[in-house]
C-alpha cells in the first residue's frame, strides 16, 4: 500500500545544518533549502512556499514563482536527459544560494553582474552556471509554468586559452607523473592518451577497453548507446607512438573495464593528481584540458590538414582554424608571398 502524502513539512537536516521542505510529488521524494538553520527563518520560507504552491493552475506570470523552483524542476526533468548531469546540480547549488526566496523577475543584468561578483570564480564558470538559469527559466516556459520566459544575460565569453605543451615540456610532466607512486599506474595513461588523441578529459576518463581495438589499431571514444552531443567525440586510428603504451597497460584491465583505471577501480578525475605532476615538473597553467590544446597545435605545426585534424579531435574545422589555425606553418603564407 502507497505511504500516505501528508503535503509539505520543515525538516532539519543534520549533515547540512539547515532546515529543507520536503515532500513527495509525482511519487517521487523532492526537497527544498530553506537556506537556514533558524527555525522562525525557515517557516517564513516555508510559508512563501505554501502561498506560491497553492496559486492558480495553470501558467503563471514570472512574479509568481520560486527561481528555486524552476532551477529544481529542471534538474529533475531535465537532469537524466543530459550527459552530464553533475554539472548541473554543481551549477544550482551556487544559483539557488544567491538567488534564494526571489521570484525570476528578480533576474535582470545588474543581478547577473552581481552574482558574477558574488560568485568570486572565473569568468567562464559564472557563465556556465548562468547558462543553466537560463536553461531552467527556458524550460518552464516551455512546460507551461510561466506565461513568459526571462532574460539572463551572461558575461562575456573569455577568450581561447592558448597554453600548450613544447615537447620537452610534455616529457618533463611524463617523468613527474611516473615518479609519483600513487598515480604512475593510471596517469602517465592518461597524459599520453590526451597528447596523442586530444580527446577531453570526460572521454579519456569513461574510454573502456572494449572501444580499443587493438589488432586494428583504431580506438573508438564513443560510448556504445551514450546519447550524442556537441562535444563530438572521433573513432580514429592510435598513433603508433601510444599503441605500445595501450598494449602494455592492456592486462591491467578487464574486457569490460575501464583504460585508466587504479587496480580496476575506475578514476573519477586526475584533477589533484595531475596537478601534482606539473608542480613538481614546473608547470605553470596546465590542466587537463591543455592535452587537447597541445595536440590540435602539434598537428597544426605539423601542417596536417584542417578538415583531417578537425576529425581526428572531434572539433569543427571552424573552431580549429579560428584556435589554432596559427600555428600551421601555412598560415597565411600566401598573403605574405603576394606582397613579396
Amino acid at each position: 500500500m502507497p505511504r500516505r502524502n501528508s503535503g509539505p513539512k520543515l525538516r532539519f537536516l543534520e549533515r547540512r545544518g539547515t532546515w529543507y521542505i520536503v515532500w513527495t510529488e509525482r511519487g517521487r521524494s523532492r526537497e527544498r533549502s530553506t537556506g537556514t538553520a533558524d527555525r522562525q527563518e525557515a517557516e517564513a520560507v516555508f510559508g512563501e512556499f505554501l502561498r506560491l504552491r497553492h496559486r492558480r493552475a495553470g501558467p503563471c506570470d514570472p512574479a509568481e514563482i520560486l527561481i528555486t523552483d524552476l532551477l529544481a524542476d529542471y534538474a529533475q526533468e531535465r537532469g537524466p536527459e543530459i550527459a552530464a548531469p553533475g554539472r548541473i546540480r554543481h551549477a544550482i547549488e551556487p544559483l539557488s544560494r544567491f538567488w534564494e526566496g526571489l521570484p525570476p523577475v528578480e533576474i535582470t543584468r545588474e543581478s547577473c553582474r552581481a552574482y558574477v561578483k558574488a560568485r568570486g570564480r572565473s569568468t567562464g564558470t559564472a557563465r556556465r552556471e548562468l547558462g543553466v538559469l537560463r536553461a531552467a527559466v527556458n524550460h518552464a516556459h516551455r512546460e507551461g509554468r510561466i506565461t513568459r520566459t526571462v532574460a539572463v544575460h551572461l558575461p562575456d565569453s573569455p577568450g581561447a586559452r592558448s597554453r600548450w605543451l613544447t615537447r620537452p615540456e610534455a616529457a618533463r610532466l611524463l617523468k613527474s607523473a611516473l615518479g609519483e607512486r600513487r598515480v604512475r599506474l593510471y596517469l602517465p595513461l592518461f597524459i599520453l592518451l590526451g597528447l596523442y588523441t586530444g580527446q577531453r578529459k570526460s572521454a579519456l576518463l569513461g574510454l573502456r577497453w572494449a572501444q580499443v581495438e587493438l589488432a586494428a589499431g583504431r580506438v573508438d571514444f564513443n560510448a556504445p548507446g551514450a546519447r550524442r552531443t556537441n562535444k563530438r567525440r572521433s573513432r580514429i586510428p592510435i598513433p603508433a607512438k601510444l599503441l605500445g603504451h595501450l598494449r602494455r597497460a592492456r592486462p591491467r584491465g578487464s574486457d569490460l573495464g575501464f583504460v585508466i583505471n587504479d587496480d580496476g577501480a575506475r578514476i573519477k578525475d586526475v584533477k589533484k593528481g595531475f596537478a601534482a605532476a606539473c608542480r613538481r615538473a614546473g608547470l605553470a597553467g596546465v590542466t587537463p584540458h591543455t592535452l587537447r590544446h597541445t595536440c590540435a597545435t602539434w598537428l597544426m605545426q605539423r601542417g596536417v590538414g584542417i578538415w583531417e585534424a578537425a576529425g581526428f579531435l572531434g572539433m569543427t574545422p571552424e573552431t580549429l582554424q579560428r584556435v589554432y589555425g596559427h600555428h600551421s606553418p601555412d598560415f597565411m603564407r600566401a598573403a605574405a608571398e603576394a606582397l613579396s
